[in-house]
């Protein structure tokens, strides 16, 4: 018996179509990555942007035919897809949270984008941390540089606040007297978010002269990438500055300033764009050349 399975006609689509589309979907996937990594280092850029190059790479020796280099670069996109996972792995892990969720059009809006830190705030944040450091009132600011920190990167939450920074605020949440001293004030924006946040602690061996807010510091940046963590010594007095479980230290106020505008800085920000918007204008001309193919097959076949 034959079967009575209707089968669609699509001889109507262009063969330059699946190209088209292929691309496209390649040139999204380039730009959501540079969305999702570009939020950290200009050489984070740096390598997102070598491993694209590695890939188209990797088709043109297809192309060609060039059997073993196509190899060798198939092998080397591999390694190096592991080691981004590895490097990137909370960005990562917050991008696949968001496909899980069904979040495909916020990946585009986004999402790794640093945080804009204006001067005003930042100067708050110095001049409170300044106070501190003179009065020897011992300090802990969590601050945001791209994306959310989420609950269960702390080891308690601490206090909901959500008000403005301000330098006199930040002074009296970390004098003795008062319930929210002990712990972290998070800092998101222009906002206080919490207080009393408790972090978790480095495992690695530190000095003698280091306490707990230190090694608070080191714990919470070497968890998470997308923050920065400010110091100040009960004991000393000294100014630490923890990113990426490292600590710079000890500061003076105008150089813990110089190193928080440089890491608010939109440079790295603009250069995401730019690279995106490169790859997209690379994209237009590749689909116009391939949209151009029909004509010039069909005008070589009259």
């Amino acid at each position: 018996m034959e079967s009575s399975g209707f089968v669609p006609d699509l001889s109507w689509i262009p063969s330059w179509l699946p190209y088209a589309v292929d691309i496209g979907l390649v040139l999204a996937l380039s730009y959501i990555l540079l969305l999702v990594i570009g939020e950290g280092e200009r050489r984070s850029l740096w390598m997102v942007r070598g491993f694209i190059l590695l890939m188209l790479a990797t088709v043109v020796s297809r192309r060609l035919e060039l059997n073993l280099l196509g190899f060798l670069l198939e092998k080397l996109v591999l390694g190096a897809a592991v080691a981004m996972a590895v490097i990137f792995q909370s960005q990562f892990r917050r991008f696949l949270e968001q496909i899980g969720r069904g979040e495909i059009i916020q990946l585009f809006k986004s999402s790794g984008r640093p945080s804009a830190q204006p001067d005003s705030v930042i100067d708050q944040i110095v001049d409170a941390v300044k106070e501190l450091s003179q009065n020897r009132t011992g300090a802990l600011i969590l601050l945001e540089t791209s994306g959310s920190l989420e609950e269960e990167d702390f080891v308690s939450p601490g206090v909901s606040l959500n008000a403005e920074v301000s330098k006199e605020l930040l002074q009296t949440i970390f004098q003795t007297t008062t319930l929210l001293h002990d712990g972290s004030v998070l800092i998101r924006g222009s906002r206080i978010v919490s207080a009393a946040v408790i972090l978790p602690l480095s495992e690695r061996t530190a000095s003698r002269q280091l306490g707990t807010r230190h090694r608070a510091a080191m714990g919470i940046t070497e968890r998470v990438e997308n923050c920065l963590c400010i110091v100040v010594s009960e004991e000393t007095g000294s100014i630490s500055l923890a990113e990426k479980g490292s600590l710079n230290r000890p500061l003076t106020s105008s150089k813990l300033k110089e190193l928080l505008q440089a890491r608010f800085s939109p440079t790295v920000e603009r250069d995401a764009v730019r690279i995106s918007r490169k790859i997209g204008f690379q994209g237009r001309i590749i689909l116009k050349r391939i949209l151009r193919l029909p004509s010039s097959t069909s005008q070589e076949k009259k």
